[in-house]
C-alpha cells in the first residue's frame, strides 16, 4: 500500500469522532491529508467553532512538514522558536505547532499521510486521531 485512499482516510474520521462522542469530547474537526499535503477528507461536528479546518489542516501540514507529530512542533516552538517561525514563513503559514497533528503509516512504515484534529484540548485532539488511524487499520507516529 502506497496511497492513502478515500476510503481510509473517511473511516479515520468517522473513528476519530466516534472517540470523541465516547469520551464526551467538545465538539471535533478532523483533516486528513495526503502524503503530499493535499487534503483527502473533512469533517467538522456540529457545534465546532469556525477556522477548525484551517486549524485542523494546520496540525496535519505541520506533522508532514517534519516528519514528526505535530508534538515535536509544540516542543520545538518552546526550544528554538525561531526555527518554527521559519517554517511557518516558508509554508505561508499553515503550520499550527499543538499537538493534534499525527503521521499516517502502512503498516510497514511508510508515509501515507497525516490527520489533523482540533476542538477539545490537545492532548485529547492527538488521542482521537491516533484511535481513527488505529480503527482504520493503519500504523501512526503522534511525536
Amino acid at each position: 500500500m502506497t496511497e492513502l485512499t478515500l476510503a481510509m482516510a473517511n473511516a479515520i474520521v468517522e473513528a476519530a469522532l466516534a472517540k470523541g462522542v465516547e469520551m464526551r469530547m467538545k465538539p471535533l474537526a478532523v483533516a486528513v491529508l495526503d502524503a503530499g499535503g493535499h487534503l483527502k477528507a473533512f469533517q467538522k461536528q456540529d457545534g465546532a467553532s469556525m477556522l477548525r479546518c484551517e486549524i485542523a489542516s494546520g496540525k496535519a501540514y505541520g506533522a508532514l512538514a517534519v516528519g514528526m507529530g505535530s508534538r515535536w512542533l509544540d516542543r520545538a516552538a518552546k526550544d528554538r522558536p525561531h526555527f518554527v517561525e521559519g517554517l511557518n514563513a516558508v509554508s505561508g503559514g499553515r503550520i499550527v505547532p499543538v499537538p493534534g497533528g499525527v503521521l499516517v503509516r502502512s503498516r510497514s512504515g511508510a508515509l501515507l499521510g497525516a490527520v489533523g484534529i482540533t476542538g477539545d484540548t490537545s492532548d485529547n485532539d492527538e488521542l482521537a486521531a491516533v484511535a481513527g488511524i488505529e480503527a482504520a487499520g493503519l500504523g501512526h507516529q503522534a511525536g
